[in-house]
């Protein structure tokens, strides 16, 4: 027995400890339930519950240095599919949109404002999927799937100031058109170099800022994981890693993107319409039916290429997937790029005469 202590105050104290350490099993007990219900709560798709999920995964936050790119798949034979496709996808698309360069800039006869804006479209097309596809090639052949940080922000700058400038390109180019079939009486007037050279540097400068804005706020952001569901290092997927406050980067995408891709499709569905009337207006079926078949598969090229964009950057989050948001970037990055040579292009008979001549030397070379 302790001396001072009476048998009556030890009875006390040990039912008070009892007590305490009862006490803290139950509270114990409840905080992990509480975090269980919370796990199961956050099994969503929702991209402010996935920010939570993410910040409950990692309790020491701290800056990343490197990317983890999980690509288009992780099955290792749907890998190797894509991986095939993509490099016929890139190959195909470089091949076409260099071609049409060499022969716009080697025929003088082609030196005009609408192959001028067509061989800035196509140097757009080789700079848009170069930024993407090399770096994806890559990592499968060398089994890496990391980026670094700087190398990840450098790649979303690039990506989306192509991106940008191509969207505008594409909206000069359908007011040429406009002016060159509603006007042709005063198209070479209003089409002059300066004019010319005004439609193709301001879509590169613009596109730049804006893509700048953009890095320059991601570079500020904090991320709880690293592990980026994608094949590259998209705006949206960085976004969603984010464990930081995103509403000022989420309320400049709609702000800064908006203007140069919804206002740019409207300019083009606006100087399609009135080609379009006049197309209608040809007494000769056949030079009415081949203008809506040039027309036509100019505007579904537009379509593809807008359409894509607009479903994975200004729709509703909740609306959203990973397996849909990143088919619909395999279309705009891999797909239109590769279009644009034959559909500008090879349905031209004055570039596809410049492409013969290209060919020349070459003795199997035959007509297009």
């Amino acid at each position: 027995m302790l001396p001072g202590v009476s048998g009556e105050a030890r009875e006390q104290r040990g039912t008070s400890s009892s007590q305490e350490c009862g006490g803290g099993k139950i509270g114990f007990l409840e905080e992990r339930a509480e975090k269980y219900c919370l796990r199961k709560m956050l099994e969503t798709e929702d991209p402010q519950i996935l920010r939570m999920q993410n910040c409950l995964d990692m309790d020491n936050q701290t800056q990343v240095s490197e990317f983890i790119l999980l690509g288009l798949s992780q099955q290792p034979l749907q890998r190797q599919v894509l991986f095939s496709l993509s490099f016929i996808l890139y190959l195909s698309g470089c091949l076409g949109n260099l071609l049409t360069i060499l022969a716009i800039v080697l025929d003088p006869h082609l030196h005009s404002p609408m192959y001028f804006f067509l061989s800035n479209l196509s140097l757009l097309d080789i700079c848009f999927i170069s930024t993407t596809i090399p770096k994806m090639l890559m990592n499968h052949l060398c089994g890496l799937t990391t980026i670094s940080f700087s190398a990840c922000l450098a790649q979303m700058y690039f990506f989306m100031s192509f991106g940008a400038a191509d969207s505008m390109l594409l909206s000069a180019m359908a007011y040429d058109r406009y002016l060159a079939v509603c006007s042709p009486l005063h198209y070479v007037t209003i089409m002059s170099i300066l004019r010319c050279a005004l439609l193709v540097v301001i879509p590169w400068i613009s596109a730049n800022l804006i893509s700048m804005v953009h890095t320059v706020l991601m570079s500020h952001l904090s991320f709880c994981t690293n592990r980026i569901p994608h094949f590259f290092c998209d705006l949206n997927a960085l976004i969603k890693l984010s464990c930081s406050d995103t509403q000022v980067n989420e309320m400049l995408v709609l702000v800064l993107g908006g203007p140069v891709v919804l206002i740019s499709f409207v300019c083009i569905i606006a100087s399609y319409t009135p080609i379009a009337v006049a197309v209608w207006k040809v007494p000769s079926v056949q030079g009415r039916w081949k203008a809506f078949s040039t027309c036509g598969s100019h505007l579904c090229v537009v379509c593809l290429f807008y359409g894509t964009i607009i479903g994975v950057y200004f729709t509703p989050a909740s609306t959203h997937t990973t397996q849909r948001d990143m088919a619909a970037t395999v279309m705009y990055t891999m797909v239109t790029p590769l279009l644009n040579p034959f559909v500008y292009s090879l349905r031209n008979q004055d570039l596809k005469e410049a492409l013969r001549k290209l060919f020349i030397g070459n003795p199997f070379a035959k007509p297009l």
